[in-house]
């Protein structure tokens, strides 16, 4: 009995060795100088993970153990408060359970979302992080002691200080996506839309774009925002270009599930080609008439078919087909006016003389 005991404790051991065969641990770090409320959604057909929502304090780590095959997504809440009645009610990410956990329902956008699947038997681990519901927190994600490219994805460009004001949410709290916005089937990739044909990458998808590479912008933006990683770990940073927090090591919170220190820094890494573009209030986006364009420093700039200021309604009528009512075409309206004036008296004068 001893030996069979023994014998099968071993094979576990083994098991648990060979990189992720019985699953994966999610690591969640907060960088951010607040609360985050961590909340989990398990897809359909895969089983509720061991919490569906905790609090992690500012510069702590918490670990849960996902089985393999599993598949579902991550998000933070933030500003949550307890309300008169004892509910639990949150600012942004709020899933509607009224408590911490967040008992099978999902985040309501806008929303910066982890989304994963694991592998089955020693296959690959699909991964990415999503700004298709909009964006309220930078989250980066990393794999720890898989196989494959296992490469960093997320969003570690703070979006809410750069979202156009059609976007916007309260004082800043989060941006939503222009599906939410609007509610267009051209924004929303739905109806005569649904496909990746017919749905194209929109000016405010491509400001996304900009800004956060590796993310997912649309609904179709797979080829640049879709990862894989084979037998690993993974952590979920909130805020991980966080300043203040880059120095010292998260500590574990207690709870139901194992908790451990991440054995990296996220907070010193980030994703390639990603981070702040250095942008505080409105925007500039260049627009070169071909629905593609990039980010700017605020003010209008010359070339390229001309940059328009975005922390006003402008950028939702050019992206809706508008008429442009740019810096250059209110000039080109003020010459216009100005020389015919100039005509007028001419005119006047021939008649007076």
């Amino acid at each position: 009995m001893d030996l069979t005991l023994s014998t099968i404790t071993l094979l576990l051991l083994l098991s648990a060795s060979q990189g992720g065969v019985l699953g994966a641990t999610f690591t969640f770090v907060n960088r951010c100088p607040f609360m985050v409320w961590p909340g989990t959604l398990a897809n359909a057909g895969s089983p509720r993970l061991d919490s569906t929502g905790f609090e992690l304090p500012t510069d702590t780590s918490r670990s849960i153990l996902a089985p393999t095959g599993w598949s579902g997504r991550f998000w933070g809440r933030t500003g949550c408060d307890e309300t008169g009645s004892g509910s639990l009610s949150c600012l942004t990410g709020d899933c509607g359970s009224g408590t911490v956990e967040c008992n099978g329902l999902g985040a309501a956008p806008p929303a910066t979302l982890a989304e994963f699947t694991l592998g089955n038997g020693g296959g690959q681990d699909f991964y990415d992080v999503s700004l298709v519901d909009g964006y309220n927190l930078p989250m980066l994600v990393e794999g720890r002691g898989g196989s494959g490219m296992c490469a960093s994805t997320g969003c570690s460009a703070d979006l809410n200080q750069q979202c156009p004001t059609e976007l916007r949410v309260g004082q800043g709290e989060a941006c939503k996506s222009a599906c939410e916005a609007f509610g267009s089937p051209e924004y929303c990739c739905s109806g005569a839309y649904s496909s990746p044909v017919t749905c194209r990458p929109s000016l405010y998808s491509e400001m996304f774009k900009a800004a956060c590479p590796r993310s997912y912008s649309y609904a179709y933006d797979d080829k640049t925002s879709t990862f894989t990683c084979t037998g690993a770990d993974y952590s979920i940073t909130f805020c991980p270009s966080s300043p203040s927090q880059k120095t010292t090591s998260p500590t574990p919170v207690t709870g139901s599930t194992t908790t451990a220190n991440p054995t990296t820094n996220p907070a010193t890494t980030s994703p390639p080609d990603q981070g702040s573009l250095g942008v505080t209030g409105g925007v500039a986006f260049a627009y070169t008439g071909a629905g593609s364009g990039s980010m700017s420093e605020p003010g209008y700039e010359n070339g390229g078919g001309g940059s328009y200021l975005a922390d006003g309604t402008y950028l939702a009528g050019l992206a809706m087909g508008g008429a442009s009512t740019g810096p250059e075409s209110l000039s080109a309206i003020g010459n216009a006016v100005v020389a015919l004036c100039v005509m007028m008296m001419v005119s006047l004068s021939h008649v007076f003389l």
